[in-house]
């Protein structure tokens, strides 16, 4: 009897400095009773990428493609992935050497479930460590409100690299829209777990780069990005919904589900063109009314004062002023954050 096969898919583009790291994390992986076939998918790289990843084969199948973007790349390896499960990882990411077992595992204990995701520690380019996991494992399927409160949460932990699904759910989902040349996870992510439950448990398998080459997560103020970004999540907010629906969601948890993306997107348009000042009340509202189900938080006078100092400043500054500030503050909060090698977030379950 055949061992079943999985395979790891690896996007990439431009990722010299990273991509052998990513495809040793793969080739070291313990796995019992199971065959591995990776697939590197590079979206066009136009650095020394392709030359390393040719020291690999035939260990690695190579598959190059024109510069398109993440859906791009995944709307032409995934149909050439020949494992019934198949697990993605960015090529400037790696894994933990039980990453793959463990997840396996997951799937063959549940064969309810259509896909697995898991914490990951966040590395910072200073050598800083960030934990961000669940407080507890969860079983989520997207059917009503309080499964949507409960996954808008949660859902950064089945990003790309900490996302492995079974093909047959993944076959229901292409193609997906390529003008999500980023976040092409999240519709992918979305749908599956629409489609079938979806598991997150509390490891950490995934170390996930933080470095000036991210396309998603910006973390210095380059224009060029990040008129791409609201480009991408005006698509999400576009072309998420009706597939939504498609599938038998309600509005309301669509609406759900579609919130903090609209919220971000906002941000990020009004920081680059300009609006009303009232406009601006109207997002900072809505993103302050998102963060109070992110857990029981206590409410203290300093908490009262802070929130309306916000909404005064909304209401009396340009959307620009007011943007450049708040980032500025962001960046400030998040220096003191990483002053210790090593932090934690644990992401409270709180909708269900």
């Amino acid at each position: 009897m055949n061992s079943p096969l999985v395979t790891t898919i690896i996007d990439t583009y431009n990722h010299e400095k990273f991509i052998e790291k990513a495809i040793r994390s793969v080739l070291e992986q313990e796995l019992d009773g199971y065959n591995l076939e990776i697939i590197v998918i590079d979206d066009g790289s136009t650095d020394n990428t392709p030359e390393i990843i040719k020291n690999f084969i035939p260990r690695v199948r190579y598959i190059r493609k024109n510069n398109g973007g993440q859906a791009t790349a995944f709307n032409v390896s995934i149909p050439e992935a020949q494992g019934e499960i198949i697990a993605f990882l960015d090529g400037d990411d790696w894994w933990e050497k039980n990453k793959l077992k463990t997840v396996l595992e997951v799937l063959a204990q549940k064969p309810q479930i259509g896909a697995v995701g898991h914490g990951i520690i966040e590395m910072y380019a200073d050598g800083k460590e960030h934990l961000v996991a669940a407080s507890q494992p969860l079983e989520i399927h997207l059917q009503n409100k309080s499964s949507a409160l409960v996954f808008r949460d949660i859902k950064c932990l089945l990003g790309t690299s900490r996302f492995t699904a079974r093909k047959t759910i993944l076959a229901q989902i292409l193609p997906i829209p390529e003008q999500l040349t980023v976040e092409a996870d999240e519709y992918m992510f979305t749908i599956a777990a629409t489609l079938s439950p979806v598991v997150v448990i509390q490891q950490a398998l995934t170390y996930y780069r933080l470095h000036g080459g991210n396309l998603y997560q910006i973390q210095n103020y380059d224009r060029t990005k990040l008129w791409r970004k609201y480009q991408v999540l005006a698509g999400l907010i576009q072309k998420l919904p009706p597939k939504l629906t498609e599938l038998g969601l309600h509005k309301e948890v669509i609406d759900i589900l579609i919130a903090p993306i609209w919220v971000e997107a906002e941000r990020l348009r009004l920081s680059m063109q300009g609006g009303t000042p009232w406009q601006t009340f109207i997002v900072e509202q809505a993103a302050y009314n998102l963060s109070q189900g992110k857990g029981n938080k206590i409410k203290t006078l300093k908490h009262y004062f802070f929130k309306n100092l916000v909404f005064a400043l909304a209401l009396l500054m340009t959307p620009q002023l007011f943007y450049q500030i708040r980032s500025k503050y962001a960046a400030i909060n998040n220096s003191q954050k990483k002053t210790l090698d090593k932090t934690q977030t644990f992401i409270n379950l709180t909708g269900s």
